[in-house]
């Protein structure tokens, strides 16, 4: 298309003509709107003729009148469109889109350089003041520059959206348009015209054309191709019928796409983190780590699954076995177990997808289920005969890699050699994997067990205040840490928590107990299958964050541990009750219920233990990792020791043996993971073309807005004030206060010993959190959507496990 902008001449620094914008660094003088538009110009597009006052102009404070004025002669005078363009605007991660000023229509010099004003003082806006600040932008490091532009006698105008900004389908585009010059499609102040181009019939009613519809599909997908990421773009039709485009600048909300498969499509990709209650993006060495790890742990019970990386998080590739006759509808039932109820909605909604129908293929023998089959059998066998005799073995393992002597090489190539051995070398699955099995096995057996005798509110009172969970006892153990802490109280109160953590780790606090704590469970924190992540012992901030909290519960009968021995007196009570039931009905299905109840008792705890095992592994590999960081940034070959991180192995042996220098490749993940770490919810399911498969769901029955509904994950309800939580590092819950967060891992169950119930946006009953808030007898509802939003933090809320809803006193 040619270019239809007049000189490219550079009138000054304080001004620019569009057209004479470089594609180079130039984006601190113009900001992000102009250097788009010169991006649009450079690639032949139609762009309406324009200047941009730089954002020199704006470092002097005034207005460059006579400057603006001999520009907007140049440009033949009349209504031009003013638009802000500041340095922090139209980035890959952040729109700013309606965040600072644009004039429309605006005629006359007077009112031009008052535009221009009104731009620079929208800077600091509190919109724009609060979105930097929401996406880790420095309010001290944004200047604004300001675009002006001839106006489109506009016959129709909208914005086109080369992917789908709801679903994040990479398939369609969406288009919104109508009559006149857009800005009501652009505030969103009346209807507009929608339409999605998924390559469907599209209908002929409407503001635009199916041909004006295919020239808008196809030049959008021709400026995505060219600047290399899904575009959203402000375009408008002139009076003589041409497409003019008005900016384009990247979607910044989209999920990132799955990578490409050569197997055949679409693919259907599940999150597995969040049932680990991990949802912020993993480090890219921590992904590596967790894809070996994830991968032994699946082939160890017989299970291949390839496990991808989508923005940080795992997820694995389900597509097979929704295919597969034999195995589709046993994966709705895994789902509900493994998963929770968001996965499987999605699982049971794709049943009847006809891309996902069942599909007769050649059946292969797996050969690693075969030979996992009879040592499985014997495990679960085993420990369900002899069920403390399977928690010695467990616990006995756990101490045998605790104790575990550990030496380092000397060197960084030395000490990669070793990290790049198998790093589950050192566990011994088989004592941990099938007691562990054998106790969630148990438990998903006994909601079809009891169907009929107990409803799930009544099961969930049976798995309260649970045994043998590492989990609980290392809640338990810093609960006697505050209780030993007391005459410090005032302290440790009073004192910022990092400074708290300095003086620890400088040897300069009194001894309470807390070194020993730390000695056993110094290995664990926040997001702690992530070995890019500090451990507590590294970093004891979050631990002093939490004993606060503790310190703040006077109420004896509130106090954690009494809490705990309530649940599992309750459980106790439920278990024989139940048992009884299921005897008066019938007998053998009596004994059979009271024997996976006991065993239940027994085993279910254990889950935790898998996951604490491997967490001796991690800590040596990220010492290790953190070793040959030190040496390379001793060498300056990388700029801090922990960049480290932001590689992969194979990359990091480059580094090691070549001096490789990939300091800018470690700068751009950085950016990526802190963009990333922002991002407050995550799709549960994906589509290999990037579509998020819940917003595929039927609508749920209207709800009233002082009732939010999710599902019922520890029995009980209480009301309290809702404490909002995304980081709980820093997070401060005074007793009898709600838990309200995206979700939880046990790095953040110490926050538990205090509140006095749990509400997550997503998780599987069987997850971390619901386990923990059962066996402290705390109510839990899990899968709510958007609770971290739609709760307003320290309003009344009531929580009921039971129902599996959250009412909000308004």
């Amino acid at each position: 298309m040619a270019n239809v902008v007049g000189t490219k001449e550079v009138v000054g620094m304080n001004l620019l003509e569009l057209a004479a914008i470089d594609s180079g660094g130039q984006r601190d003088l113009v900001g992000g709107k102009a250097a788009g538009l010169a991006a649009l110009i450079r690639l032949g597009e139609r762009v309406p003729d324009g200047f941009c006052l730089t954002t020199t102009a704006y470092a002097g404070g005034k207005v460059p009148r006579a400057e603006v004025l001999a520009a907007y002669e140049r440009l033949g005078g009349g209504p031009v469109a003013v638009r802000s363009s500041a340095t922090a605007e139209d980035l890959p991660h952040a729109s700013f889109a309606g965040q600072q000023d644009t004039y429309l229509g605006v005629t006359g010099g007077e009112a031009l350089i008052a535009a221009i004003e009104a731009c620079w003082d929208s800077l600091h806006s509190d919109r724009a003041t609060t979105y930097r600040e929401a996406n880790g932008i420095p309010h001290d490091r944004v200047r604004m520059a300001v675009v002006v532009q001839r106006m489109v006698d506009a016959e129709v105008a909208g914005v086109l959206f080369t992917a789908d900004p709801l679903t994040g389908s990479r398939s369609a585009s969406v288009v919104d348009a109508a009559p006149g010059p857009g800005t009501a499609v652009v505030d969103g102040k009346e209807a507009a015209d929608h339409y999605v181009l998924d390559g469907t019939q599209v209908s002929e009613r409407g503001c635009l054309t199916p041909a004006r519809l295919e020239e808008l599909r196809v030049a959008g997908e021709r400026i995505r191709d060219l600047l290399g990421a899904e575009q959203d773009i402000e375009w408008a039709y002139g009076r003589d019928g041409k497409l003019w485009l008005l900016q384009a600048r990247p979607i910044t909300t989209l999920f990132p796409v799955p990578p490409p498969s050569d197997k055949p499509g679409p693919r259907l990709y599940v999150e597995f983190g969040h049932v680990q209650g991990m949802l912020q993006p993993a480090t890219p060495m921590g992904m590596s780590t967790l894809k070996s790890m994830l991968a032994g742990m699946l082939a160890a019970v017989g299970l291949t699954v390839e496990i991808v990386d989508i923005g940080g998080r795992l997820y694995g590739d389900l597509t097979d076995a929704l295919r597969d006759p034999s195995t589709r509808q046993r994966l709705v039932e895994l789902m509900a177990v493994d998963f929770g109820p968001r996965a499987q909605k999605v699982v049971e909604h794709l049943l009847d997808d006809p891309r996902f129908a069942p599909r007769k293929t050649p059946r292969k023998r797996d050969a690693a289920a075969l030979k996992t089959a009879p040592k499985a059998a014997a495990g679960i066998l085993g420990a369900l005969a002899r069920p403390a005799r399977a928690r010695a073995r467990v616990f006995g393992e756990i101490e045998r890699l605790r104790r575990l002597p550990v030496t380092d090489p000397a060197t960084a190539a030395e000490l990669l050699d070793l990290i790049e051995r198998d790093a589950e070398s050192s566990t011994r699955v088989d004592a941990i994997i099938w007691p562990v099995v054998s106790g969630i096995a148990v438990c998903a057996a006994l909601p079809p067990l009891l169907k009929g005798v107990a409803s799930e509110d009544e099961i969930h009172t049976v798995l309260g205040g649970m045994p043998y969970n590492v989990t609980i006892e290392m809640d338990l153990a810093l609960w006697d840490v505050a209780r030993s802490a007391e005459p410090y109280r005032e302290m440790l109160l009073t004192t910022p928590p990092e400074q708290l953590a300095d003086a620890q780790l400088a040897g300069t606090l009194p001894d309470f107990g807390l070194t020993a704590f730390l000695e056993r469970y110094g290995i664990r924190s926040a997001a702690e299958v992530d070995v890019g992540v500090p451990r507590w012992a590294e970093d004891p901030t979050p631990v002093f964050t939490m004993l606060a909290n503790c310190l703040r519960v006077t109420d004896p009968e509130q106090a954690p541990d009494r809490r705990f021995a309530r649940a599992g007196d309750r459980a106790g009570s439920m278990l024989a009750e139940l048992a009884g039931r299921a005897r008066r009905e019938r007998a053998l299905r009596g004994r059979l219920a009271g024997f996976f109840l006991c065993r239940a008792r027994e085993l279910t705890g254990l889950r935790e233990a898998g996951k604490f095992a491997g967490l001796y592994a991690l800590r040596d590999r990220r010492r290790r990792l953190l070793l040959i960081g030190a040496e390379l940034h001793a060498k300056r070959i990388v700029d801090r020791p922990d960049d480290v991180m932001f590689l992969e192995l194979p990359e990091l042996r480059t580094v090691v043996e070549a001096g490789a220098d990939l300091r800018n490749t470690i700068a751009a993940r950085r950016t990526d993971h802190a963009r990333e770490l922002r991002r407050r919810t995550v799709p549960v399911a994906l589509l290999s073309d990037g579509t998020d498969v819940e917003t595929l769901l039927p609508a749920p029955p209207s709800e009233d807005d002082r009732t939010l509904t999710g599902v019922g994950a520890a029995s009980g309800r209480v009301t309290g004030r809702a404490r909002v939580v995304h980081d709980p590092s820093d997070a401060s819950i005074e007793p009898g206060e709600i838990l309200v967060a995206p979700t939880t891992d046990p790095g953040w169950t110490p926050l538990f010993l205090t509140a006095g119930g749990l509400v997550t946006e997503t998780g599987a009953v069987m997850a971390h959190g619901p386990t923990v808030a059962r066996e402290y007898g705390i109510p839990a509802v899990i899968c709510v959507p958007n609770a971290t939003t739609r709760i307003r933090d320290g309003e009344l809320i009531t929580v009921d496990g039971a129902a599996g809803r959250v009412t909000l006193d308004r």
